[in-house]
């Protein structure tokens, strides 16, 4: 493996990581995204970028 592509995986190791932090912190708080994840489209630009996605998410005020 290149140290280029090596870079990359590291990269979108980091990424994933990151996001099952982020969906750990979120569920703590009664948060839950059911569609959070690394977007594997942005390792595909050069360079390779690392985006989480949030997905589609809506919120309600609870009745009072």
């Amino acid at each position: 493996m290149t140290t280029r592509r090596r870079a990359a995986a590291d990269a979108r190791d980091e990424a994933e990581v990151a996001c099952g932090e982020l969906a750990a912190v979120l569920k703590e708080t009664g948060i839950v995204l059911p569609s959070l994840a690394v977007d594997p489209v942005t390792f595909g630009y050069e360079p390779p970028r690392n985006l989480v996605e949030l997905g589609a998410a809506t919120w309600r005020r609870p009745a009072s």
